[in-house]
């Protein structure tokens, strides 16, 4: 019965529902027997939506209701403008979404909504789903703002490399906020900031190399064999240590599966193609996992001493 007021995403307005024909009561019996799950104040989305979609998912049916609900004086911004945009949400915050009066009201939180107060120019917001968004690079240095180092490294770096934005702009949109308490803190985020990197993984990797004083890799290094074919492309190289490393993530394998190729076809392909990098360059090849990541002073040691060898 409520497939036809819900949207694409499965949420509804409490006023949707009222207008349809159902008063509270009614609305309340559709929660209780698992047809509708409340939101927020106002907000409800299909239970069988809610269920099927993960943290992330459930956080944009938040955001779609609170975006649905206000007027047109706030934009999507910080954290929810950057899940919406795309960008990962790896050690993001999940519980409230974000929104930046483009009137002066001041900053609170309520019924799982954060107001921001801010200065928003006309460069700033963009319009997106009919609604107003926060832009590329005002939504990066806003979601930074609200997050550790390494997750707000990760934002920067998504939306460089996804084209939404670059570090230039990033630097550029800092300038103009320098009078704002964060300026600092986001100086330092973006300078630990890089290009070229395709995934939270590969960020995190960077940012464990430059703690830990481990030199600089090339990334993404094309290898070729005699013929000048290319053999395959690495996540990281160190060429004067004949080392490489690879990760190894669920999302790496989705991302270069062919199309109709199972997992293990990809895996299979993946150790032929390392068997030939290793034939063809006679260098080493370090592979490392999420796991690894949550133990940086045993993988720091391992990279130390296996670089060491190879020199």
């Amino acid at each position: 019965m409520l497939a036809h007021l819900t949207d694409d995403l499965g949420v509804v307005l409490r006023r949707d529902l009222v207008a349809a024909g159902l008063d509270d009561n009614a609305i309340a019996r559709r929660c209780r027997t698992g047809e509708l799950t409340r939101l927020r104040q106002g907000v409800y989305v299909a239970t069988a939506a809610y269920t099927a979609a993960d943290a992330s998912g459930r956080h944009l049916m938040l955001c779609r209701g609170v975006m649905r609900l206000y007027p047109a004086d706030v934009a999507l911004s910080h954290t929810s403008a950057a899940l919406a945009y795309g960008a990962p949400a790896w050690q993001v915050p999940l519980d409230v979404a974000h929104v930046t009066g483009l009137e002066p009201q001041g900053t609170r939180t309520q019924a799982r909504v954060r107001h921001h107060e801010g200065v928003c120019r006309v460069g700033d917001v963009s319009r997106r789903e009919g609604h107003w968004i926060t832009a590329p690079a005002r939504t990066a240095l806003d979601a930074a703002s609200l997050l550790d180092r390494d997750a707000a490294v990760c934002v920067i770096d998504w939306f460089v490399e996804s084209g939404h934005t670059t570090l230039a702009e990033c630097r550029q949109q800092l300038l103009s906020r320098r009078e704002w308490t964060d300026h600092l803190d986001l100086t330092m985020k973006l300078d630990h900031a890089r290009e070229g990197s395709q995934s939270v993984a590969e960020s995190r990797c960077h940012l464990l190399f430059s703690d830990h004083g481990l030199p600089r890799p090339l990334q993404q290094v094309e290898v070729r064999d005699e013929r000048g074919w290319l053999v395959g492309i690495v996540d990281f190289a160190w060429p004067e240590h004949r080392v490489v490393l690879e990760f190894d993530g669920i999302e790496k394998y989705h991302r270069y599966r062919r199309p109709g190729e199972s997992i293990e076809e990809m895996v299979l392909r993946e150790k032929w193609r390392e068997d030939r990098i290793r034939e063809v360059t006679g260098w080493t090849i370090i592979r490392i996992s999420w796991a690894d990541l949550e133990h940086p002073a045993r993988l720091v040691e391992r990279l130390r001493r296996q670089l060491a060898r190879s020199a």
